[in-house]
């Protein structure tokens, strides 16, 4: 007696078996309910071009304009993100001015220049300061306005 069985497998798919002798024991390892999912087993890239083919072509035109616009200006804000993101830094020249003195010069010559170069520094000290401390009102005035409407 010949016995064929069918067993679903899934997505339609079916296998049949043939026994020649019906038995009460298994013959062979039960399948699974539910097959293996693969993503890229099914996977085409022919049948995905196909398939944009066929929904491209159930499009009026100017669905198709609209798209093409569509990806035009979202292609530009890619582009300028990712152009925004290098910022190239400009050149500085880094250039240091020293001066030249005597070997043979003396302590009065060295204390002399000394003060000279104190009272400039302390000029520039309070220059640097005072630029600060207009900066610091400016965001003080901001503040006391943000303040003012409660934030």
């Amino acid at each position: 007696m010949r016995v064929i069985v069918y067993l679903k497998l899934g997505w339609g798919r079916e296998r049949g078996l043939t026994e020649t002798t019906p038995s009460l024991l298994a013959s062979h390892a039960p399948s699974p309910y539910i097959p293996p999912m693969s993503f890229f087993a099914r996977f085409s890239p022919v049948r995905a071009i196909r398939d944009l083919r066929f929904f491209l072509a159930q499009r009026r035109p100017y669905e198709l304009v609209f798209l093409m616009i569509a990806m035009g200006i979202t292609g530009f804000f890619i582009y300028a993100f990712a152009r925004d993101d290098y910022v190239p830094v400009p050149y500085k020249p880094n250039i240091i001015y020293v001066e030249q003195w005597p070997a043979d010069r003396t302590d009065a010559q060295i204390r002399a220049q000394q003060k000279i170069d104190y009272v400039k520094k302390k000029q520039e000290l309070a220059e640097e300061q005072a630029a600060k401390d207009q900066r610091k009102a400016e965001f003080k005035k901001v503040d006391d306005a943000l303040t003012k409407w409660g934030f």
